[in-house]
């Protein structure tokens, strides 16, 4: 597993002489504190984590967590306090200004929350709008445009205005618009929340698919731990600007490191995160005929065939093999233990 991107030891202190304030919080001091006694306000903590390549990798919290703040370092709207971000192996905080205005127009792209179109222009001239920018010709603009226009299913849809569709698919242009790009590395910051339920589980598993074929690294920024669940394959929680815990969903849902997570993930709908494989018992075998599911398949894809009557389901493993059989027993035992 390769790392995309690195971060070490990063902090963040607004407001004036945050090095002198830095002192005090590598000393201990909290954000809280430091507020009260300087006026500054942390906003990230002595940040460390590892972001692998070609994967969505969550970073949550509630409001003020540093979510927002720790993703704007990526691409350098933000700049630390102190500590390093790396991506493929080099310290974007050395570039100079020529290299970073090239890194933000080739390897990196942000779909943001509230759509940030130009609504005097079209669904084409919105996501050509960055590749005419960057010089690419008009002719290879378009085509570009074009392709991911229809990748995110808006085919036909190219000569409307944002005013003239609904909100998923003035996201959905977003998100064509930095696609169209070629960057290596999306950020997506709350990039969902602005929808209605439906939509945004929707452009949730649009996402996911997308994901399937294109193997972007894909960080996304979310306070819904449901969300997080659903599409990420890491997740990182914050709290005060400080890292509590980052991991697999499954992990952090079955380990939670301390009383907050724990309490963050209380609530969660668990059949969605668990997976069959780890259920499947080779001592079960399945009968003859018995309706298969992938192991890697959440276990909530498996209460629609016990509800048909199915007793035993079989798991097939990555390797293509039986693994096991999957009991509504076996399953109901491993979400009440959680």
């Amino acid at each position: 597993m390769s790392i995309k991107i690195r971060v070490e030891g990063v902090s963040k202190i607004f407001g004036p002489d945050p090095q002198a304030a830095m002192a005090k919080v590598r000393a201990g001091m909290g954000k809280a504190r430091l507020l009260e006694e300087t006026g500054l306000v942390l906003g990230l903590k002595d940040i460390t984590l590892d972001i692998p390549a070609g994967e969505i990798f969550v970073i949550m919290g509630l409001s003020g967590s540093g979510k927002s703040t720790l993703i704007r370092h990526f691409n350098r709207l933000i700049e630390p306090t102190a500590g390093r971000i790396v991506v493929d192996g080099e310290d974007i905080l050395a570039y100079p200004e020529p290299r970073l205005r090239d890194f933000r127009r080739r390897k990196i792209a942000m779909v943001f929350q509230r759509f940030a179109l130009l609504p005097h222009r079209t669904v084409l001239e919105n996501v050509m709008y960055g590749l005419r920018l960057d010089g690419v010709p008009k002719a290879e603009s378009r085509a570009r445009a074009e392709e991911q226009i229809t990748l995110v299913g808006l085919a036909g849809f190219e000569g409307r205005y944002p005013e003239q569709l609904s909100g998923g698919m003035q996201q959905r242009v977003g998100l064509a618009r930095a696609l169209a790009t070629n960057a290596d590395i999306l950020l997506m910051d709350e990039a969902f929340s602005a929808l209605d339920p439906l939509i945004r589980h929707d452009m949730q598993l649009q996402l996911k698919d997308l994901q399937a074929r294109l193997h972007k690294t894909i960080v996304f920024i979310t306070h819904d731990l449901d969300e997080a669940l659903l599409i990420g394959d890491g997740i990182a929680i914050l709290k005060d600007g400080e890292l509590r815990q980052c991991g697999r969903g499954a992990e952090i849902l079955a380990n939670p490191t301390d009383d907050y997570v724990a309490r963050f993930v209380r609530d969660v709908n668990r059949a969605r995160v668990l997976t069959c494989g780890p259920l499947a018992e080779a001592g079960e075998p399945p009968p003859p005929g018995a309706p298969e599911l992938a192991a890697e398949e959440s276990v909530e894809h498996a209460f629609p065939l016990f509800a048909g009557g199915a007793d035993v389901l079989a798991i097939r493993g990555a390797d293509g093999m039986i693994a096991g059989g999957l009991t509504m027993r076996r399953a109901m035992q491993a979400l009440a233990q959680g």
